[in-house]
């Protein structure tokens, strides 16, 4: 069976890469709120985190963007009224490094539409680099413990077209062992993150 399960499989809906390794180097210190832009193929996305929400969460996804691990990552599972998933980077030897695992953060917002989420498996601790923005009201992911880290400011609209004709598709252990080879081969019209970047920081 796919690690990456799908949300019928119940707690294995969203899933991650899990492996292990050194972590790399951690970045400055997330603190208080900061906010991305993610400049994707379909317009910016501006992305509002709290580190109060989910403080290990929103944490790993400021070392990410400082490292420029989703710059080209493309969005590979979009499902429409439900989710659109991105995570895996665009070289695979990248989504190795960053392939450890962060400790869980208690739900503190719920998982309402353009709220932003990291992706895990039903095993305790197992978020990585894998996150989704909710396209609709999906409360019912809140008890099985995905902890929002932040919402879409603005960009909703340009979320809202990224491409779905390929669904849940993309086989995600091909994504993590080829990366972009693999998608723009056999998927070559899913939108992606062309830079991510943080542009204020609150203290």
């Amino acid at each position: 069976m796919n690690k990456f399960s799908t949300v019928a499989a119940l707690g294995l809906a969203f899933a991650c890469c899990i492996g292990a390794g050194k972590e790399p180097a951690a970045q400055t210190p997330a603190s208080g709120a900061y906010r991305v832009l993610l400049d994707t193929s379909k317009g910016p996305v501006v992305v509002d985190v709290d580190r109060r929400l989910a403080p290990h969460g929103a944490q790993r996804f400021y070392q990410l963007v400082k490292a420029k691990y989703f710059d080209g990552a493309r969005f590979y599972r979009v499902v429409p009224g439900f989710v659109v998933q991105w995570g895996a980077a665009a070289n695979p030897a990248v989504t190795k490094k960053w392939d450890t695992n962060i400790p869980d953060d208690p739900p503190k917002a719920s998982n309402t539409r353009g709220m932003i989420s990291f992706a895990a498996t039903s095993e305790p601790n197992s978020r990585s680099t894998h996150l989704f923005i909710n396209l609709g009201d999906n409360a019912r992911l809140d008890g099985m413990g995905f902890a929002p880290i932040g919402r879409v400011a603005s960009g909703m609209q340009n979320v809202d077209h990224i491409y779905s004709g390929y669904g849940e598709q993309p086989d995600q252990d091909k994504i993590a062992a080829q990366g972009n080879v693999y998608l723009k081969k056999d998927f070559p019209r899913l939108d992606y993150i062309k830079t991510a970047r943080i542009v204020s920081e609150s203290r």
